[in-house]
């Protein structure tokens, strides 16, 4: 099974992560931030991934540190669960409407972190999520996790549609991309490495 364990303490917070990419998308969540725990949800169920998450933030401040670890932490758990990256997919697409809200991911898992966020989601908070955070949750996960991770709001006008869009479209498209073929003899590049 490819999977990883990662344990990360700052003076800001403590986090557990247990990630499976070769799951069942089940999720045991605690960040202390409940629609964040909703939106990790989306995205390893969209994902088929497994993930245990286990947060102590300073909330007490804001929900900022919290968040951003989450992202460093899930992409430092999903490289290492990559391994060799021998026989994956590599690159995966996913269209995803949710009512009036319409986001487009596209991800390629080429050693190479960035992240193109082109989201216009109204400013605010979600159930104490602040909105801007998901640019930089993805952000910490793309550079962590040495992916290339591209973010396209289409349409859209309610935030929490927007955002789950982009969760449920992150998930989807990962999974899609992790999956291995036996077609597939090393890894997908014409340079013969990632």
């Amino acid at each position: 099974m490819r999977q990883a364990e990662i344990q990360r303490n700052t003076l800001e917070t403590e986090i557990k992560a247990k990630l499976v990419l070769d799951g069942k998308g089940n999720a045991d969540l605690a960040t202390g931030i409940g629609f964040f725990d909703h939106m990790l949800n989306s995205m390893v169920r969209f994902a088929h991934f497994d993930l245990e998450l286990e947060v102590k933030g300073d909330l007490v401040v804001d929900a900022h540190h919290t968040i951003e670890d989450c992202g460093i932490v899930l992409g430092q758990a999903l490289k290492e669960a990559l391994g060799s990256k021998s026989g994956i997919e590599r690159v995966a697409d996913c269209l995803l409407p949710m009512d009036e809200a319409l986001v487009q991911v596209a991800v390629d898992i080429s050693n190479r972190g960035y992240l193109s966020w082109q989201v216009d989601c109204p400013d605010g908070t979600v159930g104490g999520f602040p909105v801007e955070m998901a640019e930089e949750f993805f952000r910490a996960l793309a550079i962590n996790a040495g992916i290339t991770l591209h973010v396209l709001m289409l349409s859209g006008k309610n935030r929490h549609h927007i955002l789950e869009a982009a969760f449920k479209a992150s998930g989807r498209a990962l999974g899609l991309a992790v999956r291995q073929s036996d077609r597939l003899e090393g890894v997908l590049s014409t340079k013969g490495t990632l």
